[in-house]
């Protein structure tokens, strides 16, 4: 019965990885059929990648990853500096290898941005229990994260501060 449970749980966190995966997908399929000209298409496929989020998140909650919003910010914390220190340098490294500039830039871009999603979570964890307010842009180009309105361009990509989007 435990080789059961366990291929389950497997099961569980690949269906999870696969649903997740789709959902964004598919996200991408809709701004791509939106600037083609086809709204009823990027409606289906923005549809369905709600439906795979939904799929997605039951996964997370059965396999019990969500946990209490301080394990969940320190286990953010931990992943985003791993992936900025570890992950993104080796993909790097290997991009510049290769010669291969679209994915250096790509790699070097999240990296950075990574690097700042640590902070901000290191910061959050820090001051989880203080009372303030703070409103949260999105670089659309490199994902860079910005606690506040931003009034300079992008420090990893140099997009200018009115392209950012705010997150509701």
């Amino acid at each position: 019965m435990s080789n059961q449970k366990n291929q389950s749980e497997e099961n569980l966190y690949k269906a999870f990885v696969g649903e997740a995966t789709a959902s964004l997908r598919l996200k991408g399929y809709a701004e791509k059929a939106e600037k083609e000209g086809y709204p009823q298409m990027a409606k289906l496929f923005r549809a369905i990648s709600a439906a795979e989020e939904i799929h997605a998140l039951k996964h997370l909650r059965i396999l019990r990853i969500i946990k209490s919003t301080q394990e969940n910010l320190q286990d953010s914390f931990e992943s985003e500096t791993r992936i900025s220190e570890g992950v993104y340098p080796d993909f790097l490294r290997v991009a510049i290898d290769e010669g291969h500039k679209a994915a250096e830039v790509s790699f070097s871009q999240a990296r950075d941005a990574e690097e700042v999603h640590g902070k901000l979570y290191k910061n959050a964890i820090d001051h989880m229990l203080d009372e303030t307010e703070t409103d949260y842009y999105v670089c659309p180009v490199c994902g860079y994260v910005h606690a506040g309105e931003p009034t300079e361009d992008c420090p990893v990509c140099n997009v200018g501060p009115d392209k950012f989007l705010k997150v509701a």
